[in-house]
């Protein structure tokens, strides 16, 4: 089934008779080319593009829960390419790139709003600092524009301009950023993934990676062992516990991250405002629910959810920003469980294992990376070779210190991370 303004209006007129499940509910084969572990959005995508780039469509997705159970539909929805380093910079400009085609490539609405971020600096030093980002995204075909104080305040008028603490001297505006459905985008992936034949199995939790003579040849699951060529651990922040099963350490961390949303309000946030100082992001969805965030609960934890402190730390920093959210009453807040690695950037690589792949380490970057994470993960895979804009993103970066993106400019540690 083809979604259209003529298909809504068709089955609005017979009460919605019509439409057909959006994916099957494959049961396990026996043997697969290829196996996926991890049915998030980095998961479904790189489904999704072995599929379509590659022509690889003997492929099963292994969820241990629902499709877009995990972090995909658990963050702050924020969509950018406002990236400083060189690795980082070109593998999100084409990840924004793909974000812009994403809903006519899927035919899947993702509600993807192009509002503009903002991310505002409160010194001299910032500014400067801002000033090389901003260069560095314009180089890199993306656009930026550097606001001065009178120019944040034309469109954000509503925050705190005299605060004595953090003064808003201006920001980097980044018109292409903003946001999209976090639960569509895994939706959409599924749906286009399903339609040219890979299997998407739901309630099947990996238990062990089988390896002979150096090489993955399968998986146990709660449904059975499964056979397959080439395995890939997609699963955020279970990627050392699920890459253990192969007897792999990984350099990563799990913490969770919170987020928040509040009662529906009339329409008064426009952009996507990122608050460095109080490491506060704050947008406006379209239901109208202001939905924010801020720092990770610097605790390893697999729970996906927070501790009050974080919460306090949170709602002081929004308060600092913009007093007027203190009127807003605050409906849920949630966690993801992030994958956080020692220098802020990602993994894509090969393992030693041959055959056994990883996509790992988002940090705070890993929905907005959904498309290009999957489109690199699947271009390894398919030819194991790593695609050219997620070239800098191996494994093998922090046992030889060659080769480390420090993107966060806070020291390649865990926890300064």
């Amino acid at each position: 089934m083809r979604y259209s303004g003529f298909r809504v209006l068709a089955e609005g007129l017979r009460g919605n008779r019509g439409w057909t499940r959006a994916w099957r509910d494959p049961a396990p084969k026996d043997r697969y080319d290829t196996i996926i572990i991890g049915g998030g959005g980095h998961g479904l995508s790189t489904a999704y593009y072995l599929a379509r780039n590659h022509g690889i469509t003997d492929v099963a997705v292994l969820e241990k829960g629902y499709l877009g159970g995990g972090n995909v539909g658990r963050n702050t929805t924020i969509v950018r390419a406002n990236y400083f380093l060189p690795g980082n910079s070109e593998f999100y400009s084409h990840s924004l790139k793909l974000w812009e085609g994403l809903e006519a490539e899927l035919n899947y609405n993702v509600m993807h709003s192009q509002r503009g971020l903002i991310n505002l600096f409160h010194s001299d030093s910032q500014r400067d600092a801002f000033v090389r980002r901003g260069n560095a995204m314009a180089a890199q075909g993306d656009d930026a524009i550097l606001l001065d104080r009178e120019g944040v305040r034309q469109l954000l008028p509503y925050l705190d301009f005299d605060n004595a603490r953090f003064p808003i001297h201006g920001g980097l505006f980044h018109p292409r950023g903003g946001t999209a459905r976090h639960d569509a985008v895994a939706w959409g992936y599924a749906r286009a993934a399903d339609r040219r034949g890979v299997d998407l199995i739901q309630n099947c939790e990996v238990t062990g990676i089988d390896i002979e003579g150096g090489r993955v040849v399968g998986v146990q699951t709660t449904r059975g062992a499964i056979r397959a060529r080439r395995v890939g651990i997609v699963v955020a922040g279970r990627s050392s516990q699920v890459a253990a099963m192969a007897g792999l350490r990984l350099p990563i961390e799990s913490h969770v991250l919170q987020a928040f949303v509040t009662e529906g309000l009339k329409p008064v946030i426009h952009h996507v405002i990122s608050f460095g100082m109080g490491h506060f992001y704050i947008s406006q969805s379209d239901k109208g629910g202001l939905v924010f965030g801020g720092d990770l609960d610097f605790y390893a934890s697999y729970a996906a959810r927070g501790n009050l402190p974080m919460v306090e730390h949170v709602m002081e920093a929004g308060m600092t920003l913009m007093p007027m959210i203190g009127r807003a009453r605050v409906l849920r807040s949630w966690g993801g469980i992030m994958d956080m690695s020692p220098d802020g950037s990602p993994i894509i690589d090969r393992t030693p294992i041959e055959g056994l792949y990883l996509n790992c380490g988002w940090n705070y970057g890993g929905f907005k990376a959904v498309p290009a994470s999957g489109w690199c993960m699947a271009h390894l895979m398919a030819t194991g070779q790593p695609h050219e804009v997620a070239a800098r993103y191996r494994l093998d970066r922090f046992a030889t210190g060659r080769g480390l993106m420090d993107e966060e400019g806070t020291g390649a540690q865990h926890s300064l991370h």
